[in-house]
């Protein structure tokens, strides 16, 4: 066990650092913070390379830390590596995981695809959203804000360890979900049916999409049935968190 009482100390400056997607990028690690997220992280050891902990903080004894560095720390140098405004104490750098196992022949999967979500909350919701519904992949598209953003991270809460998260091309995801004859279901207002007019036979795939302009136009046109959800009030359109966690849970 080590210890860090200067701010000035060379690994201080590394965490601050993973409050940037370019340094995430570069060290392929990011940080988390809070109890919950770290003993989510600590159910998959290999990800977990250095636990922090407040001086003033106490780890609890179940967690199996085997060789996971543990650093200790005052709260002046928590409360500059942490995003949140008030710590509770703990942190953990992680590592990134860019290659998945990931089985497309499996009975009945389902996937979530994301194109160009920007809100780190929202992003977040979804993701929890999709793991708590049984989604077995996500597929992130390009202008969607980064996943390991800190925001993104504790919206999750936790649920962005228990599912694989792909980034790449959706053009090319749908093609090959479609070659499984798995339907893609797009969400859109026009050249729509109503969500409630469509079961699902066991797999699906489900794109949702940008805040402001929803899923793009190129990719609707590529989805076996594109979807909406009834408005009955004055509200223009639903937040993408939960028109995603209706769809979700429908076509589930």
């Amino acid at each position: 066990m080590k210890k860090i009482e200067s701010i000035k100390n060379p690994l201080v400056k590394e965490w601050k650092k993973l409050q940037t997607r370019k340094e995430r990028e570069r060290t392929q690690s990011f940080l988390i913070e809070g109890f919950h997220l770290v003993e989510e992280a600590l159910g998959y050891p290999d990800r977990v390379t250095q636990i922090i902990i407040s001086e003033n903080a106490e780890m609890p004894s179940r967690w199996e830390l085997n060789d996971i560095t543990i650093i200790v720390v005052t709260d002046e140098i928590m409360k500059e590596i942490c995003d949140t405004e008030t710590t509770q104490g703990i942190a953990a750098v992680c590592k990134k995981v860019d290659s998945h196992d990931l089985n497309m022949d499996k009975p009945s999967p389902r996937f979530l695809l994301i194109d160009a979500v920007q809100d780190p909350g929202n992003l977040g919701t979804i993701i929890r959203t999709a793991e708590a519904a049984g989604i077995d992949a996500i597929f992130i598209g390009e202008g969607t804000v980064d996943i390991y953003n800190s925001k993104v991270v504790r919206s999750t809460q936790g649920a962005i360890f228990h599912l694989p998260i792909i980034k790449g091309n959706l053009h090319e995801w749908i093609r090959r979900l479609k070659e499984r004859n798995i339907p893609v279901y797009g969400t859109a207002l026009q050249n729509a049916v109503p969500y409630q007019e469509v079961s699902s036979k066991g797999s699906f795939a489900l794109i949702v999409g940008n805040e402001g302009n929803g899923v793009a136009k190129d990719l609707l046109v590529e989805t076996t049935q594109n979807l909406y959800i009834p408005i009955y009030g004055k509200s223009e359109s639903l937040n993408v968190a939960i028109a995603a966690a209706i769809l979700v849970y429908h076509l589930r």
